[in-house]
């Protein structure tokens, strides 16, 4: 065991994990260079496309160390961004160190900061990294300034390195070896093992990816699930390299993977314990904290007969996403479809693209909303996430929806902007610091609701690219909410009514309509498209039909015979509309969740 290594690598979004990890494969020479490829770990199309990591990824480095011995260094990456936290947290639970990584360009940024005090709670040692140092735009000094001030580590105990070139990889292993403690653990107590991860195979069922903290576990071992009380026989134990690598056994220590036939994807949970069905553990470990998702949005598929293939091919992503939760749901426009829980709006964009790509699905997304609370005249608190369900306004005494606590880091000349963008969206209660000069961090308390809409794209947009963000949920507060419908052609569409602010009910009521003017076909008869609260119409345009000009034969002669022909065409046209359907097509549902402003 005091040649095992075990650490994972947290960082703000885009600050170099993933090529770090390549550098620290290549110098280990786990793979070579005819097979290496950049962001090796990042095995999803989806990842390499947009250049994040989405999912947490297991590998074990054989490093000969300077005083001759050779260490297993279990690496296990991590996403930046914050809706995939629960990722991070998951991985730190099954670490003893973590290498903060720190863009030497921008400094320490909003989700630097939260994952520091993520791997202060699971106290590790933490390692603070100094990377991009070949940038022109590096400021070493001014990095080392936040490193002290802001996260409250030695500055000078911090390495440097710039991982696209390689220099500085050599000493970060060395000094993982030197400073980060081998695990602890008893080989001859009961198997207590924690599954971080697990994948779903076609040939070999699920592949369960796990710590052992203490025991052995080899094929041919019965082994138990603790949440659910399953057993199983163990096939095949192994370790990451770049692929698989089957072994005899598994120890107190090691990171690996185990098979062991498991056919059904939901019998696995993230964060359970596995045990020997002959010899348990006295109690389960300490598993991660649950993920609370907080945008909810329905999933439809196009086509009703796909509903079989959506079921299947949820439950297999389930499985690989363990923060995702789903449960069915039923619209009268769209049919059939499940109501799913998200951690944020990247959470809910990357989930429908990998059931597109993945499961080859053709799917069509609501529009997301938040929990909200209702306290109702019985004194009955109701929790409703979907639209459909929102209860009768005279029953209703008291309305609340979910406030955050955003952080903000930015450089101090888009100060104005940002508060201006924070008042917009219904914030107060700002808290101002100057972490370092130059730079401001800003706490603003504000409802979760404005914040899934467009909030992040339009930070982004505003401090060209410098601004970060992080938030953490306070409580719910009492606010004035409507239900927003959409009727198009004078027929309620439930999949776009939303739950909104009242003062912002016209504003989100134009949009919609506008938007969906926009992506609804012309037809042969006018559509009116409506936002409505209760019986009241709060917004309103209308598509202009197709007109055959009926007059055309018409040359000369008393003009009532083209009123008559006209006054046909009118009746012809009305009673046109009364049979026809309008279809909506899935880019209108989508374009509605876009802002102007973005």
């Amino acid at each position: 065991m005091k040649y095992i290594r075990n650490f994972s690598i947290i960082a703000h979004i885009d600050h170099g994990k993933s090529t770090l990890a390549d550098r620290m494969i290549q110098y280990t020479g786990v793979i070579d260079e005819r097979n290496f490829k950049n962001q090796i770990l990042d095995d999803m199309d989806i990842e390499r496309e947009r250049g994040i990591t989405i999912k947490s990824q297991a590998i074990t480095l054989p490093y000969k160390a300077k005083d001759g011995n050779v260490y297993f260094l279990n690496l296990i990456d991590t996403p930046g961004h914050v809706d995939f936290s629960y990722e991070v947290s998951r991985s730190l639970a099954s670490c003893e160190g973590v290498l903060l990584l720190i863009d030497a360009a921008q400094g320490v940024q909003a989700q630097t900061v939260a994952n520091l005090y993520m791997a202060m709670e699971h106290d590790l040692e933490i390692i603070p990294i100094i990377n991009k140092i070949d940038l022109p735009s590096a400021d070493i000094e001014a990095v080392m300034e936040q490193i002290d001030s802001e996260l409250g580590l030695d500055p000078y105990s911090s390495l440097t390195c710039s991982a696209k070139l390689g220099t500085g990889v050599e000493e970060i292993l060395e000094t993982i070896v030197q400073k980060i403690p081998p695990p602890r653990g008893n080989t001859e107590a009961p198997l207590a093992s924690l599954i971080f991860d697990a994948k779903y195979d076609p040939f070999r069922g699920t592949i369960i990816n796990c710590r052992i903290f203490h025991g052995t576990v080899k094929s041919g071992d019965v082994i138990r699930f603790m949440h659910n009380e399953t057993t199983y026989k163990v096939e095949e134990v192994g370790s990451f390299l770049i692929s698989r690598q089957k072994k005899d056994k598994l120890s107190a220590g090691e990171v690996g993977y185990i098979i062991a036939g498991v056919k059904t994807v939901s019998d696995v949970n993230i964060g359970d314990t596995i045990t020997l069905d002959n010899r348990p553990c006295s109690k389960p470990l300490p598993g991660f904290k649950e993920a609370k998702p907080v945008v909810f949005a329905s999933i439809y598929p196009i086509a009703s007969d796909d509903y079989e293939e959506l079921t299947v091919a949820l439950e297999k992503y389930e499985l690989n996403d363990a923060s995702f939760t789903y449960q069915k749901d039923s619209s009268a426009a769209l049919g059939q479809g499940f109501r799913c829980g998200f951690l944020g709006l990247l959470h809910l964009d990357i989930v429908q693209e990998r059931l597109e790509r993945e499961y080859d699905l053709s799917i069509i997304l609501s529009v997301p909303s938040v929990r909200y609370r209702f306290t109702l005249n019985s004194g009955e608190l109701a929790y409703i996430d979907n639209p459909s369900f929102y209860p009768d306004a005279m029953t209703i005494a008291k309305s609340e929806e979910p406030y955050i606590r955003a952080t903000m880091m930015f450089p101090e000349r888009y100060l104005g902007s940002v508060m201006k963008l924070c008042r917009e969206k219904r914030g107060d209660k700002s808290v101002l610091n100057y972490p370092s000069p130059g730079r401001v961090e800003l706490i603003f308390e504000m409802p979760l609701a404005e914040v899934i809409y467009d909030f992040y794209d339009r930070l982004k947009t505003i401090t060209q690219g410098y601004g970060s963000f992080d938030y953490d949920m306070i409580d719910y507060r009492e606010s004035s909410l409507a239900l927003l419908d959409i009727l198009v052609n004078g027929e309620k569409v439930d999949a776009l009514a939303q739950i909104v602010h009242r003062d912002l009910a016209r504003e989100r009521g134009l949009h919609a309509c506008e938007k969906l003017k926009e992506e609804i076909p012309r037809q042969m008869f006018k559509i009116a498209i409506q936002g409505a609260i209760g019986g009241q119409i709060i917004s309103r345009t209308t598509i202009s039909p197709f007109r055959k000009d009926v007059t055309a034969k018409c040359y000369g002669g008393d003009i009532t015979r083209k009123r008559k022909l006209l006054e046909k065409q009118r009746k012809g046209k009305k009673r046109m509309k009364m049979v026809g359907s309008v279809a909506i097509p899935q880019s209108a549902f989508i374009a509605i969740l876009k802002s102007d402003q973005t």
